[in-house]
């Protein structure tokens, strides 16, 4: 075991992941250089500019917790330059947890244990992870600038009523109940008494349920708006104490 987490956290993997991230941050800082001329030269208040690109910085601090978290969820059994990266770039939390846990679970394995996992396991939940986020890039690609010029071929008509919600966030809606669905349904499994039965995945879950739905009702009902940026990292800290707790009682 020792030996498979010395391949995965190798010094040329962390120096190869250090590039990827470094050409990409040298790129983004391009791109804000050129921004900001640009906003220069059509007139824009220097003052406006820079406050703007403080506020987005300060924006982007609290949601960037929950992925921290997800780094460190996925580096002890995928080593933390895969874990790194996978993060740092096009994937999501919520993706890259979900769908390394499928992979392991599909070649075999009980989910994302340590003490099962290879290093030809590592490499096909890596290709798995990696392949599965590429249909949002090639889309952007490909289809991006036609489906902008459709959006602005036929923009909505603005009226006084609230607009109702479109095909997509019904699809998104239903496909994220089913996948809450299809996780709790096999909680649920795990916890059914019988030999080897397994209580703490669904125990967690409520827990970070009830955190979630606590800071639901501080947005929505309180007012409290500024709670969203870090709901989530919240709710998982709450978890992963919960889980740790459960465990000296379990």
């Amino acid at each position: 075991m020792n030996e498979y987490l010395s391949q995965v956290n190798a010094l040329s993997f962390y120096l190869i992941v250090a590039a990827v991230l470094l050409f990409i941050t040298i790129m983004c800082l391009y791109i804000l250089i050129k921004c900001y001329r640009a906003g220069i030269k059509i007139g824009m208040d220097k003052a406006v500019l820079k406050k703007t690109i403080t506020s987005s910085a300060t924006f982007t601090l609290l949601p960037s917790i929950s992925i921290l978290l997800g780094v460190v969820a996925l580096s002890g059994t995928l080593g933390v330059p895969l874990s790194w990266l996978r993060l740092s770039v096009i994937g999501s939390l919520q993706y890259e947890l979900n769908v390394a846990e499928i992979a392991a679970q599909s070649i075999g394995l009980s989910g994302l244990r340590l003490e099962e996992m290879s290093l030809q396991a590592f490499i096909t939940i890596a290709l798995v992870m990696t392949v599965g986020i590429l249909g949002g890039l090639f889309f952007t690609i490909f289809f991006l600038k036609k489906y902008l010029a459709k959006l602005k071929s036929n923009p909505k008509k603005e009226t006084n009523s609230e607009s109702k919600p479109g095909f997509g966030a019904h699809a998104t809606t239903a496909m994220f109940i089913g996948l809450c669905g299809a996780y709790i349904g096999a909680y649920i499994g795990k916890a059914v008494p019988r030999q080897g039965s397994d209580i703490m995945p669904l125990l967690v879950a409520l827990v970070a349920a009830a955190a979630m739905a606590v800071f639901e009702i501080l947005i929505q009902k309180k007012g409290k708006a500024s709670l969203e940026n870090f709901s989530l990292a919240a709710s998982m800290l709450v978890a992963m104490a919960a889980a740790v707790g459960f465990g000296f009682i379990l």
